[in-house]
């Protein structure tokens, strides 16, 4: 896999270099390039961002030094595309729509979100969010990707997908963000963007979310793991993702707390039904709307008992509280 990252605080990822992913990279399994926005700057000052159109606090970064280094690395031609940017995301994901045909139809960017810290709370908006978990990307086709705090939440599904790409291409936004005719645009090249955000907060810039992205991508990458099997139980793997349980070494005993006896006692059947309910019970709890998410149907007999004794009714397509009933 190729992985190009534009920032411009290159430097940042030098950490890439460690641990798994810096084995990774030593045994040709991605390849991480780091580029220095400015290097496509032409002014003196090396000038990446402008004052907000119709005001407003803080600095936007420029889409013209943005589309030189993206056509550079994505091996594009200039093109005009005219349209006026419209008063929400789905006004303008309606105007890339018509103006790419079928090129931006076939994106699976989640939304055409604006840039910034600004929620993106319309509804239309959502409308128009294509679930990566439903796609495929074609190993030869580039991915571009933009972390943005106004943007869907990258999830397991979506590490799980992109591990499988080729090519891609980080943009990190700083100051107020990138300006949104940059994805707009790069939609209308054809060119699969997406916008992610990694939480309900706003960070200082995009490096720190790329870096959680590519961390919950590459791991996925065949051989990138020594042990594959470690990835299998983990928290929102797989169809019917929980949280996983708790884990525990040696010694049994560390000052005065033991571990779970059925842990010690080398029956796995009791075990792995031991690990199985403490998730079922871990993720009621904290994370009770990955258990609505269940199939009912796909549970087995002790899953339902176990659910049904943390006050849940199974008895429908998917479990509900029981407090939540009419």
């Amino acid at each position: 896999m190729r992985i190009d990252i534009v920032s411009v605080f290159p430097e940042y990822f030098e950490v890439l270099n460690l641990s798994l992913l810096g084995k990774a990279q030593a045994k040709g399994l991605v390849e991480v390039r780091a580029h220095n926005l400015r290097d496509w700057t032409h002014d003196v000052h090396h000038s990446v961002d402008d004052t907000p159109v119709g005001g407003g606090a803080g600095m936007v970064m420029k889409p013209e030094v943005w589309a030189e280094c993206l056509d550079d690395l994505l091996d594009l031609a200039p093109a005009e595309f005219p349209m006026t940017m419209g008063d929400g995301a789905a006004t303008d994901a309606a105007a890339y729509a018509a103006t790419a045909g079928d090129a931006a139809a076939g994106g699976t960017a989640a939304a055409a979100a604006s840039s910034g810290a600004v929620a993106a709370t319309d509804d239309a908006a959502a409308a128009d969010t294509v679930s990566a978990a439903d796609t495929r990307v074609p190993a030869d086709r580039p991915v571009l990707i933009f972390p943005n705090p106004s943007a869907p939440l990258f999830t397991q599904a979506d590490a799980t997908e992109l591990s499988r790409a080729g090519h891609l291409l980080f943009g990190c936004g700083r100051y107020e963000g990138y300006d949104a005719r940059i994805p707009t645009y790069y939609r209308a090249q054809g060119v699969d963007v997406r916008e992610y955000s990694i939480g309900d907060y706003v960070l200082n810039g995009g490096e720190v979310a790329t870096s959680v992205m590519l961390e919950a991508i590459t791991r996925l990458i065949p051989g990138f793991m020594g042990n594959p099997d470690s990835i299998v139980e983990e928290s929102y793997t797989g169809e019917g993702a929980l949280l996983e349980h708790r884990q525990y070494t040696k010694p049994a005993t560390w000052r005065g707390m033991n571990v779970p006896e059925v842990l010690l006692s080398g029956d796995h059947g009791k075990v792995d039904r031991f690990r199985r309910d403490e998730a079922l019970a871990r993720t009621s709890k904290i994370r009770p709307d990955l258990i609505e998410r269940l199939d009912c149907q796909a549970l087995g007999k002790a899953d339902r008992k176990t659910l049904m004794a943390l006050g849940w009714e199974v008895s429908g397509p998917h479990p509900r509280q029981r407090s939540h009933q009419a």
